[in-house]
């Protein structure tokens, strides 16, 4: 029997930052890059929750394997897990070693029951977001993301703006996005330098439009975030 293969998906979901996806594996091993996002993924009717990366995420599916997933915005989803983002840092667990046995299962019923179970995801999950955003941790990304971190003292200038000590900013990072404001900016600008080098931006340019030192630093922090120089990343 052949099985159909669906490229991969991606939408704005429910909860407000958090996009929701689908795909149908295609067989082999696959590649997921460090984003400093956290997702609950139903994987053929099993409800997992990915971890934040500090490196590449590297596995293996059977062809036809079903995936939908909640990818929430960097430091959304301990919330609403209710487990700081370090505890989580490279991990890939099962939701129900999270949540109480109870709670993850009448998810999981409520997903199953659903002629779509990948809107029924985004629906239910929705459903359970009781939490505003942090503002802190909203503050700390738009910082990071405005550029604010590229400098040496980056840190210490943002954490003065915040009235925390460094030591104090970083613990609190790690609860919200598995790791501290530097591995955060290195992995957030890694991304949008990719992003860049995808139009065909050729990379001495993307590392200085994106704030590195030279195309070599591009390249090494590439290749230790993700085991691949961007060429090949991107080939």
């Amino acid at each position: 029997m052949t099985v159909a293969v669906e490229p991969y998906r991606e939408r704005a979901a429910r909860v407000p930052g958090a996009d929701l996806w689908t795909r149908t594996a295609e067989g082999g091993e696959y590649r997921i890059l460090p984003d400093g996002c956290m997702d609950v993924l139903l994987i053929d009717g099993d409800l997992i929750v990915a971890g934040p990366d500090s490196h590449a995420w590297t596995g293996s599916a059977p062809r036809g394997t079903r995936y939908a997933g909640i990818r929430f915005a960097p430091g959304a989803a301990p919330g609403f897990l209710g487990v700081p983002a370090r505890e989580l840092l490279n991990e890939r667990v099962p939701l129900a070693d999270l949540w109480s046995p109870t709670r993850s299962r009448q998810l999981l019923d409520r997903i199953r029951s659903s002629p779509d179970p990948a809107v029924a995801l985004d629906v239910e999950v929705a459903k359970l977001v009781d939490e505003p955003p942090d503002r802190l941790i909203s503050y700390v990304l738009r910082n990071v993301r405005g550029g604010l971190l590229r400098g040496s003292a980056g840190v210490s200038k943002l954490a003065a703006t915040i009235g925390l000590s460094e030591r104090q900013l970083h613990r609190r990072c790690l609860d919200a996005f598995g790791y501290g404001p530097k591995m955060l900016d290195r992995v957030l600008w890694m991304n949008v330098a990719l992003d860049h080098a995808r139009t065909g931006l050729a990379l001495a340019d993307v590392a200085t439009l994106t704030g590195y030192a030279d195309q070599a630093h591009f390249t090494r922090d590439v290749k230790a975030l993700t085991g691949l120089p961007p060429k090949t990343l991107l080939g």
